[in-house]
């Protein structure tokens, strides 16, 4: 009789292991009846755990003194800003959308000329003053000079307050932009709340003066409002709740051999053929147990949604670094990853005719696609067609 023996991936503890296994024992009866499936449950020895009650953990703002220090009661210009990052039109769209019906006189100007004015001379200047700010600012600025937003906002709001929020959609642009190009250096809100000054004045703010004051401050925050502090007050709930994944993670990484040699041990005692099947950390692993050395009686290897083909290619891989082949009595290895989970890499172009793909679509997004796998009959189709 063949035994399948499943390692499981992050953050799995029992009871929800039982749960799992019950769920892929009932899915590989399906297409492969007869076969045993045992668990190898390294999470709970040998897990990451907060062996110190999560003594690391900061207590966060309003909590100290010094710099930094802050009341999570009052205004919290940070997650203004969060949310301007992620959409810095935002506050031009809540201005644009309270904007009532206007007439403009005969021969007046229309409230948006002198923005977009203003804002295409920026967009003309190679070395636009503002503070820190720089690269991407003049695409920025002619970008936001052809919003369709800027004339119901121009109607909403007055010269000033336009100006403000004009230059923090600016400045949130050209942040944002640095963020999405992975830039290793980030300006601080000083830095920040400098450039959407300069920038303010720039765009018909009147002049902030040589001060820094509380004036000044309020004029620069963001109107959005995102309403929650509750990353930062509920850090020790989330922590416990998602520590286990990243830990167990950089665990493995730093100090796995007690896992590998938990999965050895536990496969000496069961008669062959076995099988490895491995979901996410535990298809790495099962991966570099067997690299390691050979465990005898084990004639294939299934990883389900993993990192190992990801890790021997950066060179994080304990067990190989890359371009190293695999060793010759690593077993054959089938690899199933869902194209939309994020966290499934492909083995077969860096092991060809030693890893086989098998791609599924459990049409569910991610991170919902990573943990799919086990409704997915097409998984269970793969892994049955091929068990000895």
């Amino acid at each position: 009789m063949t035994t399948v023996v499943f390692t499981h991936g992050t953050g799995v503890r029992e009871p929800h292991l039982s749960t799992l296994l019950a769920r892929i024992v009932s899915g590989l009866t399906e297409t492969a009846s007869g076969v045993r499936i045992l668990a190898y449950d390294w999470g709970g020895p040998h897990g990451a755990k907060l062996v110190a009650d999560g003594a690391s953990i900061p207590a966060g703002p309003g909590a100290g003194t010094g710099r930094g220090a802050g009341d999570l009661d009052g205004p919290d210009e940070t997650e203004e800003w969060a949310r301007l990052y992620e959409d810095p039109s935002a506050e031009l769209a809540i201005a644009a959308a309270g904007a009532g019906p206007r007439v403009t006189p005969p021969g007046a100007a229309f409230p948006d000329e002198r923005p977009r004015s203003l804002l295409r001379r920026l967009a003309a200047e190679s070395e636009p003053r503002a503070g820190a700010l720089g690269p991407g600012l003049p695409e920025a600025a002619a970008e936001l000079a052809r919003s369709p937003l800027l004339g119901p906002a121009a109607e909403a709001l007055d010269q000033e307050a336009l100006a403000w929020v004009l230059a923090r959609a600016l400045t949130a642009t050209v942040i944002a932009t640095e963020l999405a190009a992975d830039s290793p250096v980030q300006g601080g809100g000083d830095v920040r709340d400098a450039a959407v000054a300069a920038l303010a004045e720039r765009l018909g703010a009147a002049p902030p003066g040589t001060g820094r004051g509380p004036l000044l401050r309020m004029a620069g925050r963001p109107l959005v409002r995102l309403g929650s502090r509750y990353a930062v007050r509920r850090r020790r709930a989330l922590t416990d709740a998602a520590h286990p994944a990243a830990g167990d993670i950089l665990k493995y990484l730093a100090r796995g051999e007690d896992m590998r040699q938990g999965l050895r041990e536990l496969v000496a005692t069961v008669e062959p053929p076995v099988v490895l099947l491995g979901h996410s950390l535990g298809g790495i692993i099962a991966l570099d147990t067997l690299i390691s050395g050979p465990l005898p009686g084990v004639g294939l290897l299934i990883t389900v949604g993993s990192q190992g083909p990801f890790l021997y290619e950066t060179g994080a891989l304990p067990s190989l670094a890359h371009p190293d082949p695999l060793p010759d009595h690593v077993p054959p290895w089938l690899n199933v990853y869902d194209c939309r989970d994020l966290l499934g890499y492909a083995a077969e172009p860096l092991f060809p005719g030693r890893a086989q793909d098998i791609a599924t679509d459990s049409r569910q997004p991610f991170p919902v696609a990573h943990s799919a796998y086990w409704t997915d009959p097409a998984v269970y189709r793969a892994i049955g067609e091929r068990l000895p």
